[in-house]
């Protein structure tokens, strides 16, 4: 993968409530993450210590086109649909890939 194309995205939950079907939400979306992307290479979720309340998720695709395709997915409509209830603030970056070993 020459290029690839990633992006960081950190949300602050609502509370712990929250944050248990927030995870609850994200596992059923990476059963069709990992069924039916094949253009995603990299779709991981962190707990940040100290921050029991924020998700970190680094995610990583072939290209654009595999994150686009991502989005169109109905796992992914479902989730961006449903987390609202449980997300007090969202943050993306958007990457580009400088040097590293793939």
């Amino acid at each position: 993968m020459a290029g690839g194309f990633g992006l960081v995205v950190r949300f602050k939950l609502l509370d712990s409530q929250a944050a248990a079907a927030f995870d609850e939400l994200v596992s059923r979306m990476l059963g069709g993450i990992r069924r039916y992307e094949p253009g995603t290479v990299v779709y991981t979720v962190h707990r940040v210590p100290d921050e029991p309340d924020v998700r970190v998720f680094y995610e990583l695709y072939e290209d654009r086109e595999a994150f686009d395709a991502h989005e169109r997915q109905a796992h992914t409509r479902q989730f961006l649909e449903e987390r609202e209830r449980f997300v007090s603030s969202t943050e993306v970056t958007f990457l580009e890939r400088l040097d590293g070993k793939a």
